[in-house]
């Protein structure tokens, strides 16, 4: 007989710091190639760290411009735990003065689809040399899984470029290529922080609120505190740690996730590390049941292996809860884990399994780097031979010494195994902050081998200027509508609506003035102030600008060490936006404040931090847009407080409502009903609804009243009291909670295209008009309660077609359904929002009358 299975064991990933093979030549040159190369001697084989062969490095073609993606790609034959990248310039003998500033990596587990690495505050950028000769490390937050990279030079100037590099990692024993679950959701407990518990770093598909495709913060390394409402050390906000649901979310009362892996496994157990702050509602899971599938295109298995935990409810501490597997051979897992409390949490899961000898018969199963240690067995009972005078006796002896020594070899085996699983049931899956113990170069007296700092962000355009779609027709506005005549007047004409352009036409409603002569909106000179979030809230007239900014700024300066940190809301590309206590603001502001009811309790606020390195033009649209805000008075507009601007960073301190956005408050509810009241399930009503779409539109009249445009008009982006009181926000698209809603344009623009209207998306107009359209889809998102995207069936690029299709109004355009909950006359006012033609559409004077007409 045969011994088939071979233990594999993940190494801590604190330990998943071992040269890849750059350096000493493991990864061979055919593994090494390049999207191009300036001369043979600069090809992408000579671009090997510490390395003076050809003429000292890779070097792309020709001198690297702003806008080019050039790329060195390295297939390293097998799925790792990438952990550290290091880089150097060309010193050829110094002769060499060429090397990268700045760099961002893409990866791909198949060498199809790539991924954009970024780091765990959203930024794509790497700082990498300042010199020709020293070796920068980076190490790299999350860590990467992937058999292919490349490293993408960044350049913000016109530069010749070169690179040497060596990766750090080690194999990726799980094997794991991707997990399948619901998205994590948003906990919102009184007198505890808002703590986003989704899979921030999930590199896979999110849609319909499932992620698939992928792996996340279950694979990172980073394994969840205790007390998940705290603080992290290393800068990441409370809640990070873990991948959360909610019971009363979930129907069925279990959680629901496939596992795919690169090959055929014998499945020994499942690790997966629980919190179990019982206090707050978190338990481990009552028990879960998993299915196998013998290969991909299979179907599951019909036998399950389940398993019941020992719950406990006196030691709150988390911790790995091992699953054993029974040694079931499969390519694929699906559990469901069952609830045990209101939630459950889970930070990361790794698995315990071994592979068949046929398969690691094959060297391309061996990577070419340092792997923790396998153990085989492989005896064989001997065969009867044909040879004459054999005697029998001498085959028993052997068969019985075979067996003895196998017994021997299978206990020792048992006991080892027992205690590696012990040190790995201790040793945390998180990569350590400590030094490289490779020396990366001889020549180095300043080498980086501290974790380094976030580095700066590339300053991208601004993400609502006119954009490009990537079928080449819809390049040029004017040739689309060349190649497609029937573009109607009443568009073009309504499109030049003074009311969105100049404060001073305020003789007649924004859809009255279009025959006026005043200048097309994208003619006129439109302010977009760079918000520090990476968006800008309004995009406001020059006139309007200039009207609004004439005076110093007015509001009052807060001390900063009043300012409490909760929790980090989101991340742009000039600062921060934070949710913070503010002791004692109730009394600096005085009566008459904006607050809302605290009962004792400290007052939260949103504060927009800029970086203090932000650009000169970056500080000066900062200080406009406090002037702005300072002047908004509405009460469903975000409120401007008090600032911060005295000294470095500078702040605005603005309103934060207790329930958080609208779109999490809508998606934890169901609809009000007797149901709902009987089983203490959270619930809103129709008349909530109504309600909330009255006060929307009233904000979106005053921003109108102003000539200001929003342009992310989203449920997102409304916040929410306990008296159900809407303020208009612009939070959004800085959460990393909704990145799946806007759709990146290479190098030009992050939109939210499906909330946008068509002329917005193909002819770059944004207009109160398409803030009315924006208006719609927020009330369908409001009717569905937020249960799904807007065109969830269709992809993104399928979104930006369908707009064509409006364009070229022969009636194949798509439109979103009737919610089941909508009355259906705010359904026929959902359609005229979306008309297309604009000067079909409803001013926002006339939906909120409409809206109250309905309310009552």
């Amino acid at each position: 007989f045969i011994l088939t299975v071979v233990l594999l064991l993940q190494l801590p990933p604190s330990h998943c710091r071992y040269p890849l093979g750059m350096e000493d030549g493991r990864i061979k040159n055919d593994d090494i190639t390049a999207s191009s190369q300036w001369y043979e001697t600069t090809g992408p084989q000579y671009a090997r760290l510490n390395r003076e062969e050809g003429d000292g490095a890779w070097c792309p073609a020709g001198q690297l411009q702003p806008s080019d993606v050039q790329y060195l790609q390295l297939d390293l034959r097998q799925l790792i735990f990438l952990t550290v990248v290091a880089t150097q310039g060309r010193y050829a003998h110094n002769s060499g003065n060429e090397f990268a500033r700045k760099y961002r990596l893409e990866y791909s587990r198949d060498g199809h689809h790539w991924i954009s690495w970024r780091n765990r505050f959203g930024s794509e950028i790497l700082m990498a040399n300042i010199n020709t000769y020293e070796s920068v490390v980076r190490d790299l937050h999350p860590p990467i899984i992937t058999r292919f990279l490349r490293l993408i030079p960044v350049t913000d100037a016109i530069h010749t470029v070169c690179m040497r590099v060596e990766l750090f990692g080690c194999a990726w024993q799980d094997g794991l290529t991707a997990y399948n679950s619901p998205e994590g959701q948003t906990m919102m407990a009184p007198g505890y922080p808002i703590t986003p518990l989704n899979d921030s770093m999930y590199d896979g598909a999110l849609e319909r609120r499932k992620l698939s495709g992928g792996l996340g913060q279950l694979t990172d390394g980073v394994i969840g505190q205790d007390e998940f409402v705290q603080r992290r050390q290393d800068r990441l906000w409370p809640g990070y740690d873990y991948v959360g649901w909610r019971n009363d979310s979930l129907g069925p009362g279990y959680v629901e996730m496939e596992f795919q892996f690169d090959r055929q496994r014998n499945f020994t157990s499942m690790k997966v590390h629980s919190n179990n702050m019982f206090s707050r509602g978190v338990k481990i899971f009552a028990s879960v049941s998993c299915v196998f599938k013998l290969h991909l295109i299979s179907e599951w298995e019909a036998e399950p292996v389940e398993f019941h935990t020992v719950l406990d409810d006196r030691n709150p501490s988390a911790r790995y809860v091992t699953v054993p597997l029974k040694h079931r051979l499969a390519t694929a897992l699906c559990c469901r884990f069952y609830f045990a409390d209101t939630w459950m949490m889970f930070s990361e899961i790794s698995f315990q399994s071994g592979m068949k000898l046929e398969q690691l018969a094959s060297p391309s199963h061996w990577p070419p780097v340092l792997t923790p240690p396998s153990y085989e067995l492989n005896s064989k009972v001997p065969q009867t031979t044909q040879k004459t005078g054999k005697s029998h006796t001498s085959i028993l002896i052997g068969c019985l010494v075979t067996i003895i020594l196998l017994l021997v070899v299978i206990i020792f085996l048992i006991l080892w195994c027992q205690y590696v699983c012990k040190v790995l049931e201790k040793a945390p899956r998180r990569i350590l902050e400590e030094e490289v113990t490779v020396r990366l170069s001889s020549s180095s007296d300043t080498i980086i081998l501290q974790t380094p700092p976030v580095p700066p962000r590339v300053s991208l355009d601004p993400p609502y200027e006119r954009i490009f779609l990537l079928d080449p027709q819809y390049q040029d506005p004017a040739a689309l509508r060349n190649k497609l005549p029937e573009l109607s007047q009443s568009a073009e004409a309504s499109a030049c609506s003074g009311g969105y352009a100049e404060p001073d036409v305020t003789l007649c409603t924004p859809h009255q003035c279009f025959q006026s002569s005043v200048p097309h909106y994208a003619e006129t000179d439109i302010i977009s102030l760079q918000g520090v979030t990476g968006s800008n809230m309004y995009a406001v007239p020059a006139l309007t600008v200039d009207s609004l900014t004439r005076k110093d700024i007015s509001v009052a300066e807060f001390p900063r060490e009043r300012l409490l940190f909760r929790e980090k809301l989101g991340e742009g590309q000039f600062g921060e936006v934070h949710l913070c206590e503010a002791e004692g603001l109730a009394e600096f502001l005085g009566e008459g404040a904006p607050l809302p009811e605290q009962d004792g309790r400290p007052v939260l606020v949103a504060v927009k931090q800029l970086r203090a390195d932000a650009t000169s033009n970056a500080r000066n649209d900062f200080l406009k847009e406090i002037k702005i805000m300072s002047r908004l008075n509405n009460p469903n507009i975000i409120q401007l407080l008090c600032v911060c601007v005295s000294s470095d960073p500078l702040c605005m301190v603005t309103e934060y409502m207790e329930n958080g956005d609208l779109n999490m408050f809508l998606s934890q509810r169901e609809i009000e009903s007797t149901l709902t009241h009987a089983n203490n399930i959270p619930s809103v009503s129709i008349a909530d609804m109504l309600h909330m779409s009255v006060q929307i539109s009233s904000g979106m009249k005053y921003l109108a009243s102003l000539n200001f445009v929003h342009r992310d008009l989203a449920t997102r982006n409304c916040l929410l009291d306990r008296h159900l009181t809407i303020k208009i926000s612009d939070f959004g698209m800085s959460r990393n909670l909704y990145s799946s809603d806007y759709y990146r344009i290479q190098g030009r623009a992050v939109l939210p295209i499906r909330w946008m209207a068509w002329e917005s998306i193909l002819l770059g107009k944004f207009t109160t008009a398409s803030d009315v359209w924006a208006f719609g889809v927020t009330l369908w998102e409001i009717f569905t309660l937020c249960k799904e995207q807007p065109y969830s069936l269709l992809s993104d690029e399928q979104v930006i077609e369908n707009t064509g299709e409006f364009f070229r109004n022969q009636g194949r355009q798509i439109f979103l359904s009737a919610p089941p909950l909508c009355p259906s006359s705010l359904f026929e006012l959902m359609m005229r929002c979306w008309s297309r033609d604009i000067a079909d559409r409803p001013t926002f004077h006339r939906l909120n009358k409409e809206s109250n007409i309905m309310d009552r």
